[in-house]
């Protein structure tokens, strides 16, 4: 009974929502696109004529966002959305899109060869893990993604790169923190307006590469 309550609840709030409004408004799939939008803002980061790879993108409202942001004088594209999920995702104009695991090597190899060598100046990740209300075993799931796109980071990032991830304030949280601080220059947590205040979910900024 209590869990048809707080559904009904959840829903109630969900269609009273302003961002989900404004997302229907704008055409985003997505109210998460407002997440990214403000952080951009906040951090000055510039994606015309930039490689941006999305990690967990679908169902693509990140990606939507950034390519709206690339579209120049005379509506054409500057720039280059690599976007990547587990999930099927609708196509995006101007959206390369990769289907698979981002945890296999296989998958990983495949991004790879789709970057032909291009360096990357902006990855992206709204990955999240199912969760299973096991405390201990989730934030260990969560960890692990931020590690995967900390580390395909690392590799392809250019020297001023930067790596916006979601995480989950909980165990291992600061771990994450310290781990990022060790390999980035800048690395700040941000909260958006746009994400709700139950929420545990913490974004962080990681930007310029140590040790080049």
């Amino acid at each position: 009974m209590a869990k048809k309550k707080f559904s009904k609840e959840w829903v109630q709030q969900h269609i009273n929502d302003p961002y989900v409004k404004l997302a229907q408004q704008k055409g985003y799939r997505a109210r998460a696109a407002f997440k990214l939008s403000e952080i951009l803002d906040l951090e000055k980061i510039q994606v015309q004529g930039k490689v941006v790879v999305d990690l967990g993108s679908t169902p693509g409202s990140w990606s939507q966002l950034i390519r709206e942001r690339m579209v120049g004088p005379g509506g054409v594209l500057n720039g280059r959305i690599i976007a990547l999920d587990i999930l099927e995702m609708e196509p995006i104009a101007g959206v390369e899109f990769m289907q698979g695991d981002f945890r296999e090597d296989s998958v990983l190899e495949q991004l790879q060869e789709s970057l032909k060598g291009a360096a990357v100046d902006l990855v992206i990740s709204d990955m999240a893990p199912n969760l299973s209300g096991v405390a201990s075993a989730d934030s260990a799931r969560i960890q692990h993604l931020c590690e995967l796109a900390q580390e395909f980071a690392l590799q392809h990032l250019t020297d001023e790169g930067v790596l916006i991830v979601k995480a989950f304030h909980g165990s291992g949280f600061s771990q994450i923190v310290e781990s990022f601080k060790q390999n980035f220059v800048r690395v700040v947590e941000r909260k958006p307006k746009a994400s709700r205040d139950k929420s545990a979910e913490t974004f962080l900024v990681a930007r310029g590469l140590k040790g080049r």
